[in-house]
């Protein structure tokens, strides 16, 4: 005789991408699955990729796509070895959304570029149980209860997925670590007034913090410096106390007394304008107090090298970071309370946790999102494996 089964339920706080990954693994293998948010589902990812949904990376060696995220490298070895680009383009295309990798940065968006349909084919996926409401305790004894605005709730296993940005406070009572939140991935305020120059990019240039390089596109701001390149910065050195100093390399190295040599009678403005922006040559002129209409044959070796220690080594003092820029915080849950292989905590049982909500950030690219879908699945599978083994569940 057959033993009778007894049915597990499993709460899912957090209807972001990471949450709405673990419910459809979930879901997808019968489990009785609650996901709540106290607002739209999936609402997190309409503004990726300027609304085109950046969905991954182009990275199909696991290891090389953990080296896209100070924190969390090589605790996600584990999480990618299981699930990473390549099973992310499939599980998009077995919900109907087709991808395609743009060549200039390798970049994976959906061939509809809309994050708006994206949203909508994932939901209409998910055979889930899904509960509208705002949670505002969470206690543990032989079940997790959730106290909500508009009801309680109880469950044999908890995922938390509430992102990066929510009050901790509403996990702090269970016990664990958390390292505090801090902005990432966002752009950078300067002593510097850079007013001026507010629009200005620049492309593919090369950046020095302390000795560590970096290269890639900047953009000048009325309050500072932004773009893919600060973004990256600002996302290693999240923790760096501030204040704290950039050297950015404008143009390669250069015989600029043969340029001043080779066209006596044209503006120095003019010339280091065929290297850099106008206006960043006029300001570079400026701070040097030196007349950006003086004749190439009026440079003497002082200007020249003062001009050329500026191109060369262009530095800027980061003093803040723009208070509603953040893309996604450094910070959450530490990773040294986690069993990378389930998601589970290691001191409750039952708990897991899966997305931002973790200690785990990653570079501009669609790689914050491939860690919300892997660590989702991930999460997933450790309850549905777990229950496997389980007389409890249905044979």
């Amino acid at each position: 005789m057959a033993q009778e089964s007894i049915s597990k339920t499993v709460g899912i706080l957090g209807g972001g991408p990471a949450g709405c990954m673990c419910a459809k693994i979930l879901s997808d293998n019968n489990i009785d699955v609650s996901l709540i948010d106290k607002s739209d589902f999936l609402r997190t990812i309409l503004q990726t990729g300027g609304g085109r949904c950046n969905l991954a990376h182009s990275e199909y060696d696991f290891k090389n796509l953990a080296k896209n995220y100070p924190r969390g490298e090589k605790f996600l070895y584990s999480v990618f070895s299981r699930f990473a680009t390549k099973e992310t383009v499939e599980f998009f295309k077995s919900i109907g959304i087709d991808t395609f990798t743009r060549e200039k940065d390798n970049r994976i968006f959906p061939v509809c570029e809309s994050s708006a349909q994206v949203q909508k084919s994932f939901l209409k996926s998910l055979k889930c149980k899904l509960i509208k409401d705002k949670i505002i305790q969470i206690t543990h004894d032989k079940k997790f209860v959730l106290k909500g605005e508009s009801g309680n709730y109880s469950f044999d296993y908890l995922v938390i997925a509430i992102g990066g940005h929510s009050d901790f406070n509403l996990i702090q009572n269970l016990g664990l670590n958390i390292e505090t939140p801090v902005q990432s991935l966002v752009g950078l305020i300067t002593k510097e007034d850079f007013s001026t120059l507010s629009g200005v990019s620049l492309k593919n240039i090369t950046a020095k913090v302390d000795k560590k390089v970096y290269t890639g596109d900047l953009l000048f701001t009325h309050k500072g410096v932004s773009g893919p390149l600060i973004y990256t910065i600002s996302s290693v050195y999240a923790r760096k106390t501030l204040p704290y100093n950039i050297s950015l390399k404008l143009m390669p190295e250069t015989d600029l007394q043969k340029i001043l040599n080779d066209n006596p009678h044209k503006e120095i403005k003019n010339i280091i304008s065929q290297f850099i922006p106008k206006s960043l040559a006029e300001y570079i002129l400026n701070e040097l107090k030196t007349d950006s209409m003086l004749k190439a044959h009026q440079i003497n070796s002082v200007i020249r090298d003062n001009i050329t220690e500026k191109l060369q080594n262009f530095k800027i003092t980061v003093n803040g970071k723009v208070a509603d820029g953040e893309v996604v915080t450094c910070g959450g849950v530490d990773l040294k309370e986690i069993n990378s292989k389930n998601m589970q905590s290691k001191q409750i049982n039952g708990l897991a946790f899966c997305g931002e909500v973790l200690d785990i950030d990653g570079f501009c690219g669609g790689f914050n999102l491939q860690n919300c879908w892997s660590t989702g699945y991930v999460a997933a599978m450790g309850i549905v494996e777990e229950l496997n083994h389980s007389s409890d569940f249905p044979a």
